[in-house]
């Protein structure tokens, strides 16, 4: 039998590489009932319903008083009058700004800040740099030393408030016993806002404090053990390795010791009710007065909002200082 010429090797090649024929689609797959029923809730739709309890609950509870107390600035109203209120237009604005009492409580409210917070600062930096060089205890002391932060600042401002008094307090029988004599901590105008600084600073230096002994455990090791092979002095590490690292850090707690600082009510209220003679009342006492004592509603109104305009151009202000110190 004679063997397969090339024409049969040519036909036998062109049917293997022929194409097969396209099979058949299967029939469609069709969605259950329930899945046609609710084919509108798309995972947009979804993700919007669920969110939409919180954010009613948000414009109710947030936006729409802040919407409100934005009306009611441009406007006389007063809680105690029950008559329609009047379009005012920026004169309570006006009247706030050029207020002279309104420009005192402003000066009390910066001597308040300043002194405060620079004090908060210089402790709580120097607490948390020696606790960061402590092996033992580090912990221990870390936590004895958060305890006032802990605590309701009107707890803190009653339990300050028997301390210094005149008769009973622990702070005179003790200056007594050392034979200079009792101190009007808060009834003398010289050391009224004083006793508030100080008071204020026991309470919040540990916040400074954590930021910062935040910052100065995170910084590299290494660098501490190049500069000792360099003989770097103590005083050198720190200027040159830990203070430039950490201080962006502690300005960053500074900015938000300085608001709630700004805003101080509690301990003006508990401590010294605003006196003695105004020394010690703040912005935010002001406004309270104003408000619930004068019931000048429309007034309070655009005081507040004042309030919140400087906080945050100040806060703009501070952020681009601290950016162009990060960029250098």
């Amino acid at each position: 039998m004679s063997a397969p010429g090339p024409l049969l090797h040519r036909l036998t090649m062109s049917e293997t590489l022929r194409t097969p024929a396209p099979s058949t689609p299967p029939d469609r797959l069709e969605p259950p009932a329930a899945a046609r029923r609710y084919r509108f809730l798309t995972d947009r739709r979804l993700a919007w319903l669920f969110i939409s309890p919180a954010l009613a609950l948000l414009i109710f509870l947030s936006i729409w008083p802040l919407v409100r107390l934005i009306w009611l600035s441009f406007t006389d109203y007063s809680v105690t009058r029950d008559v329609p209120a009047t379009f005012l237009g920026l004169d309570n604005y006006i009247d706030v700004i050029t207020s002279p009492i309104v420009q005192k409580r402003a000066l009390t409210t910066l001597i308040f800040v300043v002194g405060a917070v620079g004090l908060q600062t210089v402790l709580g930096f120097a607490i948390a740099f020696l606790i960061s060089r402590r092996q033992r205890g580090r912990g221990a002391l870390t936590t004895m030393f958060l305890i006032p932060m802990m605590l309701s600042p009107v707890v803190v401002g009653l339990f300050w408030k028997f301390m210094l008094d005149v008769q009973f307090g622990v702070v005179n029988s003790f200056l007594d016993s050392l034979g200079l004599g009792r101190a009007e901590w808060l009834t003398q105008q010289r050391l009224a806002l004083f006793s508030l600084i100080v008071v204020d600073t026991w309470q919040w230096t540990p916040f400074i404090m954590l930021i910062a002994l935040a910052g100065l455990t995170a910084v590299p090791k290494y660098l501490y053990e190049a500069a000792e092979i360099d003989r770097a002095s103590e005083w050198f590490k720190f200027r040159r390795i830990t203070l430039p690292l950490v201080w962006p850090l502690v300005l960053i707690a500074v900015m938000f010791r300085a608001i709630e600082a700004f805003r101080l009510f509690d301990l003006v209220y508990i401590l010294t009710g605003g006196g003695p003679g105004g020394t010690t009342e703040t912005l935010s006492y002001n406004v309270y007065k104003v408000a619930f004592f004068g019931f000048d509603t429309g007034r309070a109104a655009a005081y507040g909002i004042l309030m919140v305009i400087v906080v945050i151009l100040a806060s703009q202000l501070y952020l681009r200082y601290l950016h162009r110190l990060q960029t250098r």
